[in-house]
């Protein structure tokens, strides 16, 4: 009984020593396609800021991730006008945490009347974002 007791207690402190100790070789950082330093991800954001500098902002909502343009129209089109949202649904960047909608109106004898857009435009936008976070993120990691 008394030999075991010895033992007993350098397996005790030998337990709780190395409960003590800490693995240098796990990540203590995210990972940089989950970065938020903001409500949603920190690179689908920016992407999106970017895509939509064109047109001005009515609102920019970073911690829930809601984007709205003013409508815009051009020199070279002012009797259309266009309108988009950019939602960003994740704090990942994955193809599915960025949603894309945008409304289209026409000139008609002095009044805006909703015109259809064509669904290949909105995924050109989503398309031009996601491209664009890729980036940002392949630049901050480095390569």
């Amino acid at each position: 009984m008394r030999a075991s007791t010895p033992l007993a207690l350098i397996l005790f402190v030998g337990l709780a020593l190395g409960g003590c100790s800490r693995d240098r070789r796990v990540p203590n950082t995210l990972a940089p396609a989950r970065m938020t330093t903001i409500g949603v991800n920190a690179y689908l954001w920016r992407a999106a800021i970017d895509t939509l500098s064109f047109a001005p902002l009515i609102q920019a909502d970073s911690n829930g991730g809601v984007i709205v343009t003013d409508w815009y129209s051009t020199a070279a089109a002012p009797n259309e006008r266009v309108k988009i949202t950019a939602s960003i649904l994740d704090q990942d960047l994955r193809a599915d945490a960025l949603r894309v909608a945008a409304a289209r109106q026409v000139n008609n004898n002095g009044a805006w009347v909703d015109a259809p857009i064509a669904a290949a435009t909105v995924q050109k936008l989503e398309d031009i974002i996601l491209t664009r976070a890729r980036d940002l993120r392949r630049s901050a990691v480095g390569g």
